[in-house]
């Protein structure tokens, strides 16, 4: 299991300095940065979790751990939320937003899908949904606001308005009420779908290439924000998992899902609601860089004590 989940992480890695590269040889520019990361949000995200809805025959077991998957995965969040506010200060600097954000919310999507898929196949795949359903949840309320560092009844609407947040709710409804796309539209929505991972971690290098590498490196703060995001809060997900009692798969499935790296969406609201998208990408990319050895090592914890 470490090899297939290193080597997936690496195949990701590779299409970011892929990314990086264009940029740095002016192939693509910030305009064009802001306009793949708004695709990513406002079509192909939604359009993904749609498809793997419909993509996935309904069954009674297979919805009993889909339920106890969104039980986890709340508790994941909720953990999250909890860890980051306590030992992530606003008197620690004027990102405190974006170190929260990126400290709690995981790249469960574009790493966490192909992990899963590659290592339990299709009925992983189906659980981990249940994963990104409460991250976009999550992200288009408790991140919106972390964005926009304040709360307010816009804000509110808007995140419940957004495309990712209405697509979540339509899967799931066309999912249990077993309502089936037509597949020439389905198809041509899995296309799409299909651009997923590749164009978020172009995202990400493109980002990353317009930082500086030597201050990222020698910044100590990042490697605290990766010690949270990395390892606490999937170890104490593991100590939560074993108290639940879940199926295996169904745990395997949430574990990977919080230990991923940060989040794009990270990055890519930070372009969106105009923070420090730079910052934002240096998370990322040390802990996607970090997390090639942290995934495995937690996944090998919990087979121990799961």
């Amino acid at each position: 299991m470490f090899m297939l989940i290193f080597e997936q992480l690496l195949k990701m890695f590779f299409i970011m300095l892929l990314a990086f590269i264009c940029y740095k040889i002016k192939l693509v520019d910030q305009n064009g940065n802001r306009s793949i990361s708004n695709l990513l949000l406002m079509v192909v995200n939604p359009l993904l979790i749609i498809t793997v809805y419909q993509d996935t025959e309904y069954d009674p077991d297979m919805v009993r751990g889909l339920l106890l998957a969104f039980a986890a995965a709340f508790i994941t969040h909720i953990l999250g939320v909890l860890i980051s506010t306590v030992l992530i200060r606003p008197s620690s600097g004027p990102d405190c937003s974006i170190e929260r954000f990126n400290s709690m919310y995981s790249n469960c999507g574009f790493i966490g899908i192909p992990l899963v898929n590659s290592i339990l196949g299709s009925s992983g795949v189906f659980f981990i949904t249940a994963y990104m359903v409460v991250f976009n949840l999550f992200t288009w309320t408790h991140g919106i606001i972390l964005m926009e560092k304040k709360c307010s009844l816009k804000n509110m609407k808007e995140g419940i308005l957004s495309p990712m947040f209405l697509s979540t709710l339509a899967a799931v409804a066309l999912f249990f009420l077993r309502i089936r796309i037509p597949s020439v539209v389905l198809d041509s929505m899995n296309y799409v779908a299909d651009m997923n991972t590749p164009l978020a971690m172009m995202v990400a290098g493109f980002s990353v290439a317009q930082s500086d590498l030597g201050k990222m490196l020698r910044n100590l703060r990042i490697y605290f924000i990766s010690f949270i995001k990395l390892i606490l809060i999937p170890v104490l997900m593991i100590a939560v998992l074993k108290l639940m009692s879940l199926p295996s798969e169904v745990a395997t499935t949430i574990l990977i899902g919080a230990a991923c790296p940060a989040a794009t969406t990270g990055t890519m609201m930070a372009i969106r609601y105009r923070q420090n998208y730079t910052y934002s990408s240096e998370l990322f990319a040390t802990t996607t860089v970090l997390s090639i050895i942290t995934i495995p090592a937690v996944v090998f914890l919990a087979e121990i004590i799961l």
